[in-house]
């Protein structure tokens, strides 16, 4: 995925100069069949850093590009992702598109939020419903047999398109992908935080790949309707103890950049009924403090959450910026708007810059108070409540 990158001068290999120079050209070009031509070029050579599984080449190339030429790092970073994501495979003769997908699925809990194996028939049963509602007539669906957390997703662009052949092969042939959950790592443990189901579609060349692309079929939103209300119910045994909110499936990249932007509202809307119910009539007195904290550039904002009588922060939930947001975007608006829509009476927006600072002991970001200082998050002494983390 697109990210942010920090400045690296180091001399880098060939493969990675040539990247630069295609990409450079992409980003010049002057016509779709200059773009075409520039497009294979780069294609071909990624697939060839895919094989031999140099990501370094691949990120040194960004890197360079990013403090060097805009544009043409989106467009390397728009190529790598196709890549690993999308891939032409042959099967009895005939060429079939291959993508990676994934169905993200908001969910927050008062205790751990599992990612965890899925058990067969839980995984046919989602598979039904994808094949009734989100994915187009004709495609060959395999699914992972696990609920990821983000910890557990592929790392780089190398381990995406590893994933990719793997799942594609199996969509080819009818399975699924058997995951070995001993060698997942263990996921970190937040109050809010999204859970994926990964897959593979495969499609005769040029055929539909979802409804919304087959003529006379549902639109987006009616996908999202009817996944939401026939294969929504199928995720319950997974997250026991959880409030959740599935996503509509999307090509992997995509799907996980939704989940980045959807989780932040609905970790503010968890966090607020997360203290609510845990500090009873005292939760509907909340006040919010919203801070913007600053590294180079804006990085993210932080929400300390206390009551209104007092300046301690009990909760706190970071805000982070995607995309093209910057200090020229109202995001802190949008955090408001939020809020008071989840029900908190006072919300306040600081207008000074924080530090990008965490607690040197333990590492964890410090919020916001009213007096304009950062503190830790601490919770109330409370009877059989977890520790909690909002993110």
């Amino acid at each position: 995925m697109k990210r942010n990158r920090f400045s690296s001068r180091k001399r880098i290999s060939a493969d990675a100069t040539e990247l630069g120079r295609l990409a450079i050209g992409l980003a010049e070009s002057g016509s779709k069949l200059e773009d075409m031509f520039w497009q294979k070029r780069l294609a071909e050579l990624v697939d060839r850093l895919f094989h031999d599984g140099a990501e370094d080449d691949l990120n040194a190339s960004l890197d360079r590009l990013f403090d060097t030429h805009a544009m043409a790092h989106d467009d390397l970073a728009d190529i790598v992702e196709s890549q690993a994501e999308s891939c032409v495979m042959s099967e009895q003769g005939q060429d079939f598109d291959i993508l990676l997908i994934a169905v993200p699925v908001l969910g927050w809990s008062r205790f751990s939020i599992p990612a965890a194996p899925i058990p067969r028939n839980t995984l046919q049963t989602l598979k039904v419903h994808l094949g009734a509602h989100v994915v187009a007539a004709d495609a060959r669906l395999a699914l992972a047999d696990y609920l990821y957390s983000p910890d557990q997703l592929p790392h780089s662009f190398v381990e995406t398109w590893q994933m990719l052949q793997k799942l594609g092969a199996a969509a080819l042939t009818g399975s699924d992908l058997s995951v070995d959950a001993t060698s997942m790592p263990e996921t970190n443990r937040f109050l809010s935080d999204t859970r994926y189901l990964v897959g593979a579609l495969a499609v005769a060349r040029g055929r539909p790949l979802f409804r919304w692309n087959e003529e006379d079929r549902s639109t987006r939103e009616t996908a999202l309707k009817e996944w939401l209300r026939q294969g929504g119910p199928c995720f319950e045994p997974l997250l026991t103890g959880c409030a959740y909110q599935p996503l509509l499936a999307d090509a992997y990249h995509a799907a996980c950049r939704a989940a980045d932007s959807a989780s932040r509202p609905y970790s503010l809307n968890a966090s607020v009924a997360f203290l609510q119910a845990t500090l009873g009539p005292a939760g509907d007195d909340l006040r919010a403090i919203v801070g913007g904290f600053h590294d180079k550039r804006l990085e993210e904002f932080r929400i300390g959450f206390g009551p209104r009588d007092d300046d301690v922060i009990y909760h706190g939930v970071v805000w982070p910026l995607l995309g093209i947001e910057d200090e020229t975007t109202d995001v802190a608006g949008e955090i408001e708007s939020v809020l008071r829509k989840s029900g908190v009476k006072e919300v306040i927006v600081l207008d000074q810059q924080f530090p990008y600072e965490f607690c040197d002991d333990c590492g964890a970001p410090l919020y916001p108070n009213v007096e304009g200082e950062t503190v830790h998050a601490e919770m109330p002494e409370q009877d059989d409540t977890p520790s909690q983390t909002l993110h």
